[in-house]
């Protein structure tokens, strides 16, 4: 058991140390601009005030719990930081047990003495002791910002706990589906399925007569997430729910125990679904190939560009309304998307998480070719008349045609926010403008990817995600935590085309374009003297 452990210890020093150092920055960080921002009691007073009344912010953030300092830096990010958590921990399970078993390391073990429940336990093991100094170092974050020490060790728990819950997701998912990405894809729709239960939950319950605290609906209590919030760190640091965590972490670990027990390696308890006898005529090219291969990912991030723009322009008018009682969240706005129009900038936030949502389609896509590659599943594809080159287009393609369709979605229904509201239209001029300069920005996603896969084809699955996790950081919390501008502007989505009033704003449309088109021109060239990498 202890060689096992050491052996994820070892595999995951490099990406885990980065996942918990990042969540532990962004908890102080968070704290860092939270403080700036509403410094004084009555910006707290007003921010709280205006959440409440608009059950719409209550979606993405915290449950209100006064205006103390502590309790609204909690409102502000612990939902981000335990959706990351959540994350962190289901990819975790799914690699050390779907992944090992694709990958033929489940069957080497398996040779072994040891029973085949234990890699699970390890894998549980780890995950654990994974959350547990996550949870240390959030803490410890908290008391290095000066906050109290209990509420510290209350909000460092609650986003362990989350680890933990979600922990347990992840390897019964692993135990469900047949392939990693199945389970992966699982565990991510139900962590974001839970984060909105918890979201809905908190828009219907009830206010305090001031409006400066709300009492959760009991949909809330549906949801891991939930629980965390209603620990109320720095208001009641009630730890009971923590118990709720852990318990659903060790109960979905224990069913997965029994499930591994009782299914064949490499088997999954939910059959795969057969293929028809004959396919059809689109997927007699490699593109409809391909297309076969990603629409149901492609549909998935067309509706979150779908409800990313409906959510800019609903909220737009409600933000501009409350910050005129509230100069703080004018300035908030103005720092994230730099711009003086208050509704001008709420869009241009909402549209900087839609250029976010579009380069994770692009880069599932192109990773979705290194995944072709690494099974083997490439090469009856390259046996026909089929040049590496048209092989790899079909995927860039794919990527530009699915960042196309998640975009417009998005101004499709932030055109329709604008016309069911009243609001000006001019807005919608501003949408088409942002959301053609967020499709700018997701072509640089495309090409780096698409380099990255053909010059170091095993590490194409960390890079690209990487790249996107780093660019959201600079893009969207680099100017709330006061970062330089040029390190800002490095990040693509933060520098694509928009508007400034009723001018255009190019930003960097100066470097993302040529970037975009020697990074894809330079990945094809290079594609037709590359030998296949299978393994990895």
């Amino acid at each position: 058991m202890i060689h096992l452990v050491t052996q994820r210890l070892r595999r995951d020093a490099v990406q885990l140390t980065l996942w918990i150092l990042g969540i532990s920055a962004l908890a102080y960080m968070g704290y860092v601009a939270g403080g700036e921002t509403f410094a004084t009691e009555q910006d707290r007073v007003s921010l709280l005030a205006a959440a409440i009344a608009n059950p719409v912010i209550l979606l993405f953030r915290g449950l209100p719990s006064g205006s103390s300092e502590g309790a609204l830096v909690i409102f502000l990010i612990l939902p981000a930081t335990a959706f990351l958590a959540a994350l962190m921990s289901t990819f975790l399970a799914v690699r050390h047990t779907r992944g090992d078993e694709e990958a033929g390391r489940a069957e080497l073990v398996a040779a072994t003495p040891v029973s085949r429940t234990r890699p699970l336990i390890a894998t549980a093991i780890h995950g654990l002791a994974a959350n547990l100094v996550l949870a240390l170092l959030v803490s410890a974050a908290f008391v290095a910002s000066g906050l109290g020490v209990e509420g510290a060790f209350i909000a460092g728990f609650a986003i362990g706990g989350v680890g933990v819950a979600f922990l347990g997701v992840g390897l019964l998912a692993a135990q469900l589906m047949r392939t990693s990405r199945g389970a992966n894809a699982a565990s991510v729709w139900t962590v974001t399925a839970l984060f909105f239960v918890c979201g809905f939950g908190n828009a219907l319950g009830t206010p305090s007569d001031d409006l400066q605290r709300m009492e959760s609906s009991w949909l809330t209590w549906l949801s891991p997430f939930g629980w965390a919030e209603n620990m109320r760190a720095y208001d009641e640091n009630n730890p009971w729910p923590l118990l709720l965590l852990l318990a659903l972490g060790l109960v979905l670990t224990g069913v997965s125990i029994v499930l591994q027990t009782a299914r064949d390696l490499g088997e999954g308890l939910v059959p795969s679904r057969r293929g028809r006898a004959s396919a059809g005529a689109a997927l007699g090219s490699p593109l409809g190939l391909v297309w076969r291969l990603t629409r149901g990912g492609i549909l998935g991030w067309i509706i979150g560009g779908l409800v990313v723009g409906a959510m800019s322009t609903s909220l737009a008018s409600v933000v501009d309304e409350f910050s005129a009682e509230n100069p703080a969240i004018e300035q908030l706005l103005s720092q994230i998307a730099g711009s003086a129009d208050t509704e001008q900038a709420t869009v241009a936030a909402f549209f900087t998480i839609l250029g976010v949502l579009a380069a994770s389609c692009a880069v599932q896509i192109v990773i979705r070719a290194r995944q072709e590659e690494a099974g083997g599943t490439v090469e009856p594809v390259l046996s026909a008349p089929v040049a590496r080159v048209r092989w790899l287009s079909g995927y860039v393609v794919m990527a530009v045609i699915g960042i196309a369709l998640t975009v417009g979605a998005a101004i499709v229904a932030a055109a329709g926010g604008v016309l069911a509201q009243g609001s000006d239209e001019g807005l919608i001029r501003d949408v088409l403008i942002m959301g053609a300069g967020q499709f700018a920005a997701a072509l640089v996603f495309v090409a780096i990817a698409a380099v990255v896969f053909v010059a170091l084809p095993r590490l194409t699955i960390p890079l690209a995600w990487s790249l996107v996790l780093v660019s959201l950081l600079l893009g969207f919390f680099g100017p709330l935590f006061g970062f330089p501008e040029a390190l800002v502007n490095a990040s693509p989505i933060a520098a694509a085309p928009g508007v400034a009033g009723d001018d255009i704003d190019l930003g960097g449309l100066w470097w993302l374009a040529p970037v975009t088109v020697l990074g894809i021109g330079g990945a094809l060239v290079l594609m037709r003297r590359r030998e296949l990498a299978a393994s990895g």
